[in-house]
């Protein structure tokens, strides 16, 4: 029996999915990580912490399942979380996670030379991130500049300096021609250090003869190229053309399957290249963070049992923590809409609700009218996927069927990438 493994290094833990050549799940293992150094705009974190989390998963991988019929192994990674390493992979400096914002001067840099439809535009892309970290004093002995997925791999086959086509998007890598483009140049960024890139699932090089006695893998077992956490979470769930995924999690996030790539930053809106197709979708700051900010877990269990959604508030909220959002309005002074706010907890909850899913018929609305296609369907993914009352909610705004993706893990849709790979 064939089996496929797919690794997932999420902001706070690593998660494993071996799936078989039917796509079943066999074993599915998740183990902590420690949380990033925080401080003002600064995210960082030593990369020796995904490494261990990663072993870690494959210890308990080998004892629940024998690893001795992996084909193919790849990992997801968050995107925009970018190191420098020397020709050996060794982490020159902390990792600059992908909410680190101290690049703003290297941004600025960028705006100057960067065509505006480019997604390498602001301080918490790979390659603002990029000049920051070789501008340090350590920076100078860098080989490569890798991703989070890119630089796990390289450890597991003794490869370093490959990338794929979605985690190099934020490093200026121009996906729709497949290129370098000639204007990193003016920004004095060292060639040497761009990774090779490839499309996302391709193989790169087998399992590194130190893990395959390590853990018992074949001989024959591929490392293949990865992807980003949100493309894989994508693949999970087995959308195909036309369809789109919602996830509910913290922030708000709409993505769509379109046969052309979509490019505007001024929406907040890029594509990744998908096999022949591209994920086009943006995200807003609204989501489930506002719920949890007013109401406790198990608050929003109760309010949702008492949600009407045949019977509109009328209440005109378009929740955010504070202003500024990204999409389907990109505008850093966006005000937040939370007034008045009804006596009845019950009201202001559904009232929330019914605003968020007036942001999501508005972001999918503002993607068809940019060029992708309107979906035919909605597949929802994330922590408020559940919660039946928003799903019917959403689904009358929309217009659309809504439901729950069957698989919504992101180790499952890396899993699948390497069932698929080339």
């Amino acid at each position: 029996m064939s089996l496929y493994l797919g690794i997932d290094i999420g902001t706070s833990g690593c998660r494993s999915c071996i799936i078989d050549a039917g796509a079943v799940v066999r074993a599915a293992i998740a183990v902590p990580l420690p949380d990033p150094r925080r401080e003002g705009p600064v995210v960082e974190q030593d990369p020796e912490y995904w490494w261990v989390a990663l072993a870690d998963n494959l210890d308990r991988l080998q004892a629940r399942l024998p690893l001795d019929a992996i084909e193919a192994i790849t990992v997801a990674g968050t995107s925009a979380t970018l190191l420098l390493c020397d020709a050996e992979g060794t982490p020159l400096l902390p990792a600059l996670m992908y909410s680190d914002a101290r690049a703003v001067a290297a941004a600025q840099r960028v705006a100057t030379v960067a065509p505006r439809d480019c997604a390498a535009h602001g301080a918490s892309a790979s390659l603002a991130k990029l000049l920051w970290l070789h501008a340090h004093p350590a920076g100078v002995k860098a080989r490569y500049a890798l991703h989070q997925a890119d630089w796990l791999l390289g450890r597991l086959s003794g490869r370093f300096g490959i990338s794929d086509e979605n985690n190099a998007l934020k490093l200026g890598y121009d996906a729709v021609n497949r290129r370098w483009p000639d204007w990193l140049s003016r920004l004095e960024v060292p060639h040497a250090l761009l990774p090779a890139v490839v499309p996302a699932g391709q193989t790169i090089g087998r399992l590194d003869a130190e893990w395959r006695r390590r853990w018992h893998f074949p001989a024959r077992t591929r490392v293949v190229s990865g992807t980003t956490d949100s493309t894989a979470g994508f693949i999970a769930t087995g959308a195909g053309a036309g369809e789109a995924v919602t996830s509910l999690g913290s922030t708000l996030v709409l993505k769509v399957l379109s046969g052309q790539p979509v490019f505007s930053p001024d929406d907040g809106v890029y594509s990744h290249r998908l096999g022949d197709r591209w994920l086009v979708g943006g995200a807003s700051n609204s989501g489930g963070a506002v719920l949890r900010h007013f109401f406790s877990r198990e608050e929003i269990e109760h309010l949702s049992a008492l949600v009407r959604p045949n019977r509109p508030t009328g209440l005109d909220y378009y929740p955010l923590l504070a202003r500024g959002e990204r999409f389907p309005v990109n505008d850093p002074e966006y005000a937040p809409r939370l007034l008045p706010r009804p006596a009845d907890d019950a009201l202001f909850f559904q009232g929330l609700l019914e605003g968020m899913a007036r942001i999501e018929r508005r972001g999918y609305r503002r993607l068809a009218q940019l060029g992708a296609p309107w979906p035919q369907r909605v597949l929802t993914i994330g922590g408020g996927a559940g919660n039946a009352a928003w799903q019917q909610i959403r689904a009358t705004q929309l217009g659309l069927p809504v439901t729950i993706a069957r698989h919504q893990e992101a180790c499952y849709g890396a899993a699948l990438l390497a069932l698929r790979s080339s």
